[in-house]
């Protein structure tokens, strides 16, 4: 199939990009003290350049720096020359050609997608149906002692929406963390996320035991680990909660698994485990099933986290917005972009793809 005009890729570059942290950012597998990420610039035969970020999570699913610049070196061949204008169709390309990274396949799907709406002369949110001009976020009460909890509640005060990571200990600890957040700020949602670090009795004995003290809990994301949509359902049952999938959702395919499993009432929507177009299958197949869509991220600088709230913004209507990881970043390695207003982000300043170009 002949390229649409000056939308040939001819070139693809990729490199380590380091950001410190300004504080650890704990989940229940382990702590992430450096991003250590890459970005990746594909530059088109007009002339345009178009850029990705990939954000391996250790922690999260064992993927690395190393493995994600190693997938990408792998994929370099059979990229080059394609036409981005069939991104659609590429995507796939690009899936198989990562070498089981998805970080790495995320990034390169974003920076051809970047480069061709940059060529078509408009915004990733307007592209993806420009529903929303502005998110409101949550902030993360990442793993840690009851003391650092509470600070971090109280310093969050411009955010309505906590998510407290829990899992990473015993259920009397988190027990005790979470108690004390909603004692510091009673006027907040709080959510729950353990990153399958529970067993079921684990995660139902936490939830009941909150739900006795009288904190009330919005959503409990990824009680357990991935594997078993009957321990999601019964953690759903036995506690009454609201529970999202994370991990347990990586494809399409697997959204009418936990529906018939009667598993959950929401999917974490994360471009880092599916790239753009399967992340807009999901949503998809979320919305016919009746779940309540959730976006959010890896540890991300705002290329990454960006182009998440351009899909999010751009279609509409996602009932929990988990878009906070640039703020615990020590640096900005990107111009351009969003902007951070307390608890919003503000998409209106982008006019070309995701916004976000490197910094010299």
């Amino acid at each position: 199939m002949a390229s649409s005009p000056g939308t040939t890729i001819v070139d693809l570059r990729f490199r380590p990009l380091d950001i410190a942290m300004a504080k650890a950012f704990g989940i229940a597998g382990g702590a992430q003290e450096l991003a250590r990420n890459v970005l990746v610039e594909v530059t088109l035969s007009s002339g345009v350049r178009g850029y990705g970020e990939a954000a391996p999570l250790p922690p999260f699913n064992g993927e690395t720096q190393e493995g994600a610049l190693a997938a990408l070196e792998h994929a370099k061949a059979r990229i080059l020359g394609q036409d981005a204008a069939a991104w659609r169709a590429l995507s796939e390309r690009i899936r198989d050609a990562a070498n089981s990274s998805a970080s790495a396949a995320c990034a390169l799907e974003t920076a051809v997608l970047d480069a061709l709406v940059r060529a078509l002369g408009t915004s990733l949110r307007v592209f993806f149906g420009g529903a929303e001009e502005k998110l409101v976020t949550d902030v993360t009460i990442t793993t840690g002692t009851v003391e650092e909890a509470a600070h971090e509640a109280r310093r969050f005060s411009a955010f309505e929406t906590l998510k407290i990571k829990v899992g990473a200990s015993d259920v009397d600890h988190d027990e005790v963390r979470v108690r004390t957040v909603h004692h510091a700020r009673p006027d907040a949602r709080l959510l729950l996320d353990a990153n399958g670090g529970f067993s079921v009795d684990e995660a139902i004995r936490l939830a009941q035991r909150l739900a006795r003290a009288g904190v009330s809990i919005a959503l409990f994301e990824q009680p357990v680990a991935p594997g078993s949509w009957d321990a999601l359902a019964e953690v759903r049952r036995e506690t009454g909660l609201f529970v999202a999938a994370d991990e347990s959702v990586t494809s399409p395919h697997d959204v009418p698994l936990a529906v018939a499993a009667k598993a959950i009432d929401a999917v974490n929507i994360k471009l880092m485990k599916s790239g753009p177009a399967q992340a807009l299958d999901i949503a998809a197949a979320a919305r016919a099933c009746g779940l309540r869509p959730m976006i959010g991220g890896m540890v991300e600088a705002r290329l990454a986290m960006g182009t998440s709230a351009c899909l999010a913004a751009g279609l509409g209507g996602f009932a929990f917005i988990d878009l906070d990881t640039p703020l615990f970043l020590a640096d900005d390695p990107f111009d351009g972009g969003y902007r951070y207003e307390g608890a919003v982000l503000d998409l209106s300043p982008i006019t070309l793809g995701h916004g976000c170009v490197p910094r010299a």
